[in-house]
């Protein structure tokens, strides 16, 4: 399974990004509501600069309190981060995400943002992906 396959079962492939100058108070605000765990980072919508999740937040509010609840989220954004293409395959993706120890990866076509997989959809991918062949395997053992 491709990630193009990935996006399409979302649905809505709309990606929620922030700005560079948006205070984390914000950031944090909008993963609430939306319920979910991390937006790229982007002037534009469609650049990538960072992204930033509720992990990082989780992470500087532990270590530095709520002070930095006032900074932006080009100081606590992971810059330049692992990005995926439409035709990579879910296992390369999973495999990716596991050894960077990430769960959101942005979705480029020639460096423009156009999705976001996260390892939620990944690990779902694989898991049809694993059960259709289950069911092909136990179709030739069986002669169907």
């Amino acid at each position: 399974m491709h990630v193009q396959t990935i996006l399409s079962s979302k649905g809505d492939s709309a990606v929620v990004t922030v700005k560079p100058d948006d205070a984390i108070a914000d950031v944090a605000q909008i993963l609430a509501e939306r319920r979910i765990g991390g937006v790229v980072v982007s002037t534009d919508g469609s650049d990538i600069v960072g992204i930033l999740s509720e992990r990082d937040i989780v992470r500087s509010l532990a270590l530095r309190g709520a002070v930095c609840l006032s900074e932006r989220a080009a100081d606590m954004m992971t810059r330049n981060p692992t990005c995926c293409h439409r035709d990579d395959s879910a296992h390369d993706v999973l495999q990716r995400m596991t050894d960077g120890r990430f769960r959101h990866m942005p979705v480029v076509d020639e460096d423009r943002l156009v999705g976001i997989v996260t390892i939620g959809d990944v690990v779902k991918a694989r898991l049809q992906e694993l059960s259709l062949e289950k069911d092909a395997l136990e179709g030739m053992v069986k002669g169907w």
